[in-house]
């Protein structure tokens, strides 16, 4: 038996350890906690600075396995590369060259009816007239009637032996020609993806932070290779900004950036002759002699009305007298009491880059009621609204964030991130959003496109969980002028984010306007589409809508 001396002593020995593994599973709680906070997705519409590293890409955990959005990125980037496999470059002769390349009509007939197809046979030769024995020329058809202003992309199939199959639907009667552009011969497409793989730093970006009177620029990027103190900007799943921290200055100071292009290339002295000005889009077809198309007697398909959730073919639709005509789908055409009545108490979020902010700069002029509202932002591409008090309209514009390539300043403080704008969406049968996304996104690694469209699609998914009534529209990017910095602004960047893009949202019910397909069809090679191009894209977004 024990003492009271004893057992008070042991009573006490005991209380005391009970307290002591409290102490240990409070302080154990509290590190969780601040690990989980230091992982939370930061907006980069606050600029709230996560970490301050001396290290660019460290993080919490020094060794992470991969996500499943990594083991996603990785798969599509396999499947681009069996899609444009290595072809080495070894001398001009040997790549495609369009005047020795030949097409043939398959099954020609004396007469051809509006809404067929026709197939043409495209064999690649090198400049020394042989025929090349593997594909992945970049190549772009179309077929136009000008007088009838009309125009359609053709869809090019790729055998991977040197042929090509090239087909086009027959939409309108009249004359029509034929044409198939050699954009990039294949060896300059590899070289392309190589480059776009390797590609690092050759936009960099210069960060304004202000505290008080005092402002200092300051080093940005996506990564940085610097042994000073960062400041480390972290967004959605893995998506960082950093830039080198100024003395004497936090990191939420930061408040506009601005880019520059780097004279950067990973192409060698021999690969840069495949873009020079005089090889890049050559007709194939030249003097291929027109088609004529009868209207004959043919019932054509009812369509039925254009509505979010629709798969969308390739070519989604044709221009004809310079209106649209989707080839999934029945369109109407609205007109100005049509436009008012369909965005009678909408409220339309337009999320993207300049050629969404097209349209915000195009409704003005037809709907004269929906005024700009002025919200004094600074700096270069601040966010635009338009109201109509009246109808209860409001559409709002917002730059997407980082990356976003200008050498002006712009401020950071009302940025858009996208799947955290979309995440701040209440939602309802009234709410649309529309989003865009691409043309920044081509001189930097593909991962980082690949990675913002995953997160995206992710944000869609929650919404349409909290409100499945709310309206999603994409919008792909468009052709833009050839040759223009071609290494990294080249269509071809482009042409592989528009495929990645139409795979990873094809199964959601969204709604999908081709602006690709769109401007090829309209021959609008301009990075910022005239207004033909402009209404007709919101004309489509109206039937989604109403």
């Amino acid at each position: 038996m024990f003492s009271n001396t004893k057992l008070q002593k042991a009573l006490l020995i005991f209380l005391s350890l009970l307290m002591l593994a409290w102490i240990i599973l409070v302080i154990s709680q509290n590190s969780t906690k601040v690990w989980l906070t230091l992982n939370l997705p930061i907006s980069l519409q606050n600029w709230n600075a996560l970490t301050n590293s001396s290290c660019p890409n460290t993080s919490v955990s020094l060794i992470k396995s991969p996500t499943e959005t990594d083991l996603k990125i990785r798969k599509i980037v396999e499947k681009v590369d069996q899609l444009i496999p290595l072809r080495p470059f070894t001398h001009m002769h040997t790549t495609t060259s369009a005047a020795q390349s030949t097409a043939t009509i398959l099954n020609p007939r004396d007469t051809y009816c509006q809404g067929d197809q026709l197939d043409v046979l495209l064999e690649a030769k090198n400049h020394l007239g042989r025929r090349k024995e593997y594909g992945g020329d970049f190549l772009r058809a179309r077929m136009s009637s000008p007088d009838r202003k009309a125009g359609a992309s053709g869809k090019v199939t790729d055998f991977n032996n040197g042929t090509y199959l090239v087909s086009f639907t027959l939409f309108w009667e009249g004359q029509v020609s034929l044409s198939v552009l050699l954009v990039h011969p294949s060896e300059g497409a590899s070289a392309l993806w190589r480059a776009r793989k390797e590609v690092n730093n050759i936009i960099t970006f210069k960060g304004k932070f202000v505290n008080g009177a005092a402002q200092v620029l300051s080093e940005c990027g996506l990564t940085l290779n610097s042994s000073a103190e960062l400041c480390k900007y972290l967004f959605g799943d893995q998506e960082v900004f950093y830039c080198i921290k100024p003395q004497h200055m936090p990191c939420e100071a930061l408040t506009d950036v601005c880019s520059k292009n780097q004279k950067i290339t990973y192409l060698t002295v021999k690969e840069k002759s495949l873009f020079q000005q005089s090889n890049v889009g050559l007709e194939m077809m030249k003097n291929f002699p027109s088609i004529q198309v009868l209207p004959c007697n043919k019932n054509e398909k009812v369509k039925e009305k254009c509505r979010t959730g629709m798969q969308v073919p390739f070519p989604s639709g044709y221009t004809l007298q310079e209106r649209w005509i989707p080839t999934f789908c029945s369109q109407i055409q609205f007109n100005t009491a049509m436009m008012n009545s369909c965005l009678k108490g909408k409220l339309i979020y337009l999320l993207g880059d300049s050629t969404l902010r097209q349209w915000i700069e195009y409704l003005p002029k037809v709907l004269k009621t929906l005024k700009s509202f002025n919200l004094h932002g600074t700096g270069s591409f601040p966010k635009r609204w338009l109201l109509d008090t009246e109808r209860h309209i409001h559409i709002q514009w917002k730059k997407h964030s980082y990356p976003f390539t200008t050498i002006h300043l712009y401020s950071v403080i009302d940025d858009g991130y996208i799947p955290l704008e979309i995440d701040r969406v209440l939602g309802d049968q009234n709410t649309v959003i529309v989003i865009t996304f691409g043309h920044h996104f081509r001189p930097f690694p593909m991962d980082v496109f690949i990675r913002r469209a995953l997160n995206i699609r992710k944000a869609i998914e929650r919404l349409f969980r909290r409100s499945p009534a709310t309206k999603v529209i994409l919008k792909t990017e468009n052709v833009r002028e050839m040759p223009l910095a071609t290494e990294w602004f080249d269509d071809f960047h482009g042409y592989i984010q528009y495929l990645i893009m139409k795979d990873i949202f094809k199964d959601l019910n969204v709604g999908l306007i081709d602006a690709w397909d769109m401007t090829i069809a309209y021959n609008a090679n301009f990075l910022h589409p005239p207004d033909v191009v402009i209404r007709n894209q919101i004309d489509l977004f109206l039937n989604y809508i109403c």
